[in-house]
C-alpha cells in the first residue's frame, strides 16, 4: 500500500495491480468474486515499459496495469 493508495480509501477507492492483458469488466468480477463487494466504478491505467541500463547493457523494465476499484459509500474492503 502506497501513501497514494491510502488516501484513495477515504475516497472509497482501493489500488490493485493487475495483469497487462485484464480489463476493466473482468477486474470488476475478480473483485465481486473475491471480496464480495459490488464495484461502482472500474478505471484501469497502463503502467509502460522503462528502458534502463544494467553493466553496459540495455534493458527493460516489465510492463503492467493498475485498477482503480471505486465502491459505495459505506462499503470496506478488508486484507486483515
Amino acid at each position: 500500500m502506497t501513501e497514494k493508495g491510502t488516501l484513495l480509501v477515504e475516497k472509497h477507492t482501493y489500488v490493485f495491480n493487475v495483469a497487462p492483458d485484464s480489463d476493466s469488466r473482468t477486474i470488476a468480477r475478480a473483485v465481486e468474486a473475491l471480496y464480495k463487494v459490488k464495484p461502482v466504478a472500474v478505471r484501469v491505467v497502463a503502467i509502460p515499459g522503462k528502458r534502463m541500463w544494467v553493466r553496459g547493457k540495455q534493458g527493460k523494465t516489465a510492463r503492467g496495469k493498475k485498477a482503480y476499484v471505486t465502491l459505495k459509500k459505506g462499503e470496506v474492503i478488508d486484507f486483515a
